[in-house]
């Protein structure tokens, strides 16, 4: 039955005494001071995301500071509490493993305690679907803030910032073109503040397109993790919440279709994280509306990419933010949005693009002077990737978007390991770098390492870019020509699990094709005779293989969707 209740009332312990459940709970929460009055008001839940294991989300005690102030203000209760939370670095296997049990958590979390909306704080990659996959799960009146992004540093007179340039001092470092001295001083300064990476990385992308779905309040996406600005969005999303709260306007309720199709939108437009559509397919899916990537091709097919921000481009957030944010960005892509699509704030996303402002800015290019032309991500299919896999051609080399090519193939990380940097390893710059087994089940976790480093004997010669395929991921601050994401993994048997060193591998991006190039009856042969993974699990790791879709599905729990 619907919960009518508000405030202390919502959410009752079960003890079979309703009377009893409300005065137990007051009497427990005012040994935090709380009087009688205030606790009759409406409460705002915050989800403390804050670790040390998170400098992603180091500034999070100010934000619930300031989030707090603009819920008092507007006369709620704000209440802290505590979720699961995940950086990109420091979650083994992977943070993408972890991604699904934060929304379980915070699901449960919104759906146990009494909250009458929620502001969900976050910011690292996984971070922000998860919270959104678990709020509108549970659907509640949910509100995100993200950290923000970090400020760029300084290498040798050079702006550098996480992570982009990270991979690319370490590609350099394992050319041979940076000593022990180097990397060790670029490495100081990378990350110079906390804070989201501060390219269009997962991290960006996921801020600016839950933005342009509309769960977050106009303009908030940009603004740096250590400004003052960024304090008063988190005191403006404090004041929201409550409005929310007093409306009752749980996300089912002003999200549909038209604001997930504004979300791909953008996230093409912004030359966006590949993962980006995994985690929006995943968002999408627990209102029951399906992402089918065929159909999303074909919205971005001709969609200029308008943002020139690393890895697609030369700049980072923080000029983003100067040039005038987000809302600047769904200006310039009105034609292509629909404009309809109602917002967290109550206004549709057409009355809050007519606010923009515009100056001189070098960073947010017009729709007739792309940076890119033609959808920044493309889907592709073929006999390689019978389901489908996507590639960044944006951040590809063009002269490797249509390649053909002799298979290396690694059948695991640990192979990969082993094998890729030695004198031994029989390899050019023409062919194709196959890595297997590191997809949603094989990984487990589906890893970010589909940016397979160059071998080293080519890297030393000046190779910077190959062909290079997998069913894992890709960080959303990496570039190269890239196949990702194919369905199905090689885990569960797809063809990915039969290329064979010296095969013949065709990538054809402006069709849109990935082909193995061997018969059929010698494809199905191969597949024949693989066997069948036989190891024991428990805890997570059992419910996970049982239970997580493919890539094209957005790696979600199959009970959650």
């Amino acid at each position: 039955m619907p919960n009518n209740k508000t405030g202390m009332k919502k959410n009752l312990t079960n003890y079979g005494d309703t009377g009893f459940s409300i005065f137990l709970r007051k009497a427990f929460i005012k040994g935090l001071g709380y009087s009688d009055d205030m606790l009759g008001k409406k409460i705002i839940g915050i989800t403390n995301t804050f670790s040390d294991y998170n400098p992603c989300h180091g500034n999070v005690p100010d934000l619930i500071k300031s989030a707090k102030a603009g819920i008092l203000a507007n006369g709620a209760i704000p209440l802290e509490f505590p979720t699961i939370t995940i950086h990109e670095s420091f979650a083994n296997p992977t943070s993408m493993y972890l991604r699904n049990l934060m929304s379980m958590d915070t699901e449960e979390m919104l759906r146990a305690q009494p909250m009458d909306a929620c502001i969900l704080i976050g910011g690292c990659d996984k971070t922000v679907p998860a919270q959104v996959m678990g709020g509108i799960s549970a659907d509640v009146p949910i509100i995100q803030l993200v950290t923000g992004p970090m400020l760029t540093g300084s290498f040798r007179g050079e702006r550098v910032g996480a992570c982009t340039d990270c991979r690319r001092f370490w590609a350099s470092y394992r050319a041979e073109d940076l000593n022990e001295n180097d990397i060790d001083e670029v490495n100081n300064q990378l990350v110079p503040t906390v804070g989201t990476c501060g390219v269009m990385g997962t991290a960006s992308t996921m801020a600016i397109t839950t933005e342009a779905l509309g769960l977050m309040i106009p303009n908030s996406a940009c603004a740096p993790a250590v400004s003052a600005d960024r304090k008063r969005i988190a005191e403006k999303t404090g004041e929201i919440s409550v409005k929310i709260a007093n409306e009752n306007l749980n996300p089912s309720k002003f999200l549909n279709e038209k604001s997930f199709m504004n979300a791909l939108t953008v996230l093409s437009a912004i030359g966006g994280s590949t993962n980006g559509v995994v985690h929006l397919t995943a968002m999408a899916g627990r209102l029951g509306i399906n992402i089918d990537l065929r159909q999303f091709d074909k919205l971005t097919h001709n969609l200029p990419m308008i943002v020139d921000l690393k890895p697609s481009g030369v700049g980072y957030m923080e000029d983003l933010y100067k040039a005038g944010g987000s809302i600047r960005i769904f200006n310039e892509l009105k034609d292509f949005l629909h404009l309809d699509a109602k917002l967290v704030n109550g206004n549709s996303l057409g009355e809050e693009i007519q606010k923009a402002s515009k100056w001189k800015q070098y960073v947010i290019t017009t729709k007739d002077n792309p940076v890119f032309k033609g959808g920044s991500i493309a889907v592709l299919n073929g006999t390689l990737a019978p389901g489908c896999a996507i590639i960044k051609q944006s951040a590809a080399s063009p002269d490797l978007l249509v390649h053909e090519g002799k298979a290396v193939v690694f059948d695991n990380l640990e192979d990969l390991a082993n094998r890729v940097d030695s004198e031994e390893l029989e390899v050019s710059k023409d062919d194709v770098l196959v890595l297997k087994s590191i997809g949603p089940k094989g990984g487990p976790g589906m890893p970010e390492a589909g940016l397979i480093p160059i071998p080293k004997k080519l890297a030393k010669q000046g190779v910077k870019d190959m062909v290079r395929i997998s069913d894992g991921r890709m960080s959303g601050t990496a570039s190269g020509t890239i196949v990702l994401h194919v369905t199905p993994e090689s885990y569960e048997k797809g063809p990915l699990a039969i290329v064979q060193n010296g095969d013949l591998i065709k990538l054809d991006v402006p069709n849109r094709k990935i082909d193995l190039l061997i018969s059929e009856v010698e494809m199905n042969n191969r597949i024949s005779v693989l066997s069948d993974n036989q190891i024991k699990r428990r805890g997570y790791n059992k419910l996970y293989m049982e239970e997580v879709t493919q890539a094209d599905e957005g790696v979600d729990f199959k009970f959650l969707k």
